[in-house]
């Protein structure tokens, strides 16, 4: 039998998905589901029969080739919302910081990019609603990306194959992660992989572009001239409230979830993951929290790893400012130098320069950005079962 906390969490993750439904028909009603047993400890799943039907409703959905198929359908389910059910912002406006410090609170999570001289925040309690923003920053088209369920925030460039796509939600989920779907070719797109996996760009790879989740606080300050994605949408959404209150429990098992992981962490643990010439680290946040630092090598590159504290979780309390301390992580090339934590700052050895989140040190140097994502364990390791856990 389910717990009354799990009752609880079903009953604000079925009005959160409502909420969005809502979009799409005042009403409608959402789809009953039921939240599934722990995953079993596997480590592949089955490649796709030469006959699989495509999911019911996605012929009259879409139009694309679904003959053409890299993962099983029994693998994908739906999310309850239909196609663009949960909305992404195609026309984003901004606002200035001292605008948005009205609405955001300190502690708030926002997703930052930087792109030459200019610098975006995209706050979650904004994502959450929406989960894709198609933007342009300092001239290159940009698909900023987030997924509640697997706790995912990535950007991926818009440009592919000579045209830039625009990208919304499928209303469908594989391994609890969002299923995207590009307007232009109805490909569905992977969001924790950024894999083509059903239709004409089946097997493609969509371009990661560095994207950190830090708190409002740390954006504002290392980016005083940057600018912020309104909350003046188009639509009516309950900004700054969390629909998934509780989900992020490290007790809890993942919603809507069918697929295999290893269990060598609790599924809800927060990662922070690193992929370099096909080698796939985790970085636990129970462990950055402890070092601050880390120092490795990844695929053959040299990388850190930063931890700072003062990020909420988006996923915690009812109001996203109020959720729990989960602090904040990136990942930057070395670039030949060696990292320590002393007396809660960042330290490198070769000048003793103190380091920020951003890979900045208080000289002004600055690192190059490594891809890293946010992951909830489960749903990292799902899609990739061969990846390390790192250990001190």
């Amino acid at each position: 039998m389910f717990s009354l906390r799990w009752i609880g969490i079903l009953l604000c993750l079925s009005f959160g998905l409502a909420a969005c439904a809502a979009a799409a028909s005042p009403t409608e009603s959402p789809t009953q589901t039921n939240v599934p047993e722990p995953a079993p400890v596997m480590e592949t799943s089955a490649p796709p029969p030469a006959d699989d039907p495509p999911p019911p409703g996605a012929e009259t959905q879409f139009s694309t080739d679904f003959s053409k198929h890299g993962v099983p359908y029994d693998d994908i389910l739906s999310g309850g919302p239909p196609k663009d059910g949960i909305p992404a912002i195609d026309e984003p406006t901004y606002v200035s910081i001292d605008e948005a410090n009205a609405w955001i609170n300190d502690r708030e999570p926002v997703i930052a990019i930087e792109v030459g001289e200019a610098a975006r925040a995209y706050p979650l309690q904004i994502l959450t609603w929406h989960e894709i923003v198609n933007d342009v920053l300092n001239g290159k088209p940009l698909a900023v990306s987030f997924c509640p369920l697997c706790n995912t925030a990535i950007a991926f460039e818009r440009e592919f194959n000579g045209e830039t796509l625009d990208f919304g939600t499928t209303g469908r989920l594989r391994y609890s992660n969002l299923i995207m779907y590009d307007r232009q070719t109805e490909t569905w797109w992977q969001q924790a992989t950024g894999e083509g996996i059903a239709g004409k760009y089946t097997g493609e790879q969509l371009t990661y572009y560095p994207a950190a989740l830090i708190s409002w606080a740390d954006f504002k300050a290392q980016y005083p001239a940057g600018d912020v994605l309104s909350k003046e949408t188009g639509y009516n959404r309950d900004y700054g409230r969390n629909p998934y209150a509780g989900y992020d429990d490290i007790d809890n098992t993942p919603f809507l979830f069918e697929g295999v992981y290893v269990d060598q962490l609790p599924a809800m643990a927060r990662v922070l993951t690193v992929e370099v010439n096909n080698e796939a680290v985790a970085y636990p946040y129970s462990t950055l929290q402890e070092l601050n630092v880390v120092n490795d090598t990844v695929g053959g590159e040299e990388i850190v790893v930063f931890w700072a504290a003062g990020t909420a979780s988006a996923l915690d309390a009812s109001q996203i400012e109020a959720g729990q301390d989960v602090g904040a992580a990136a990942a930057y090339a070395r670039q030949g130098r060696t990292f320590f934590s002393s007396a809660g700052n960042i330290y490198d050895e070769e000048t003793g320069s103190i380091w920020n989140i951003f890979g900045q040190s208080d000289s002004g140097e600055q690192l190059a950005p490594v891809v890293s994502i946010n992951h909830f364990w489960f749903s990292w390791a799902a899609f990739k079962p061969e990846t390390s856990i790192y250990q001190p």
